[in-house]
């Protein structure tokens, strides 16, 4: 607003010094001319005032603060250690044969067992000879057998036997139970396997 009356006054200024020099006196413009080139010339200055302020430049985006986790210390594995099976006997139930180990040459009539491990890995086998009415035997040994071998034990007597196979190989943890009364001097088998030791007679 203020440089449209700077304009104005520029124009009736002019036109005083122009009249005042004894000049011919220009054809004179009516007021609505006067007032349209003074609206143009104000127009002309705003245009040119807002062609020459600089252009918005957008800023860069900001970072998003995530909520990344720390990181953890994840302890190294270990190097596995060998383990190396000793003789165990089985859970005491109160029964004093539960801790007895079965002499190499119990009293009662004789009798053969042969263990077969029909799995591919090898296998420890704890054999328990529940006690025996007519001469008190009774006890627990434990044997080491191959995969896919036997053992026969010919140092038994008659009588009800309980075992316990497990093996501990990678290939093939397992470990399976099972029981037999042999009842003559024939050879008796255990066939063990990863599911169940499976009594067969002679």
């Amino acid at each position: 607003m203020k440089q449209l009356k700077f304009l104005s006054m520029i124009i009736v200024m002019s036109a005083m010094v122009i009249t005042a020099c004894g000049a011919e006196p220009a054809p004179t413009m009516s007021a609505a001319d006067v007032q349209f080139t003074a609206v143009a010339a104000a127009f002309t200055i705003v245009a040119e005032t807002q062609a020459a302020i600089p252009t918005a430049t957008p800023l860069p985006p900001t970072e998003t603060p995530t909520q990344t986790p720390l990181p953890t210390d994840t302890p190294l594995a270990l190097p596995s250690l060998a383990v190396t099976l000793t003789s165990v006997p089985p859970i005491s139930s109160g029964d004093p044969c539960d801790n007895r180990v079965l002499s190499w040459s119990p009293n009662g009539r004789p009798t053969k067992i042969r263990l077969a491990n029909t799995t591919k890995v090898a296998v420890t086998v704890s054999i328990y000879l529940n006690e025996t009415a007519d001469k008190g035997e009774c006890g627990w040994r434990t044997y080491k057998i191959g995969g896919k071998n036997d053992t026969i034990i010919d140092d038994l007597v008659q009588g009800c036997y309980n075992l316990w196979a497990w093996s501990d190989d990678p290939k093939g943890r397992f470990n399976s139970s099972g029981s037999g009364c042999p009842n003559n001097s024939d050879k008796w088998s255990f066939e063990i396997s990863a599911a169940s030791i499976k009594f067969v007679g002679p």
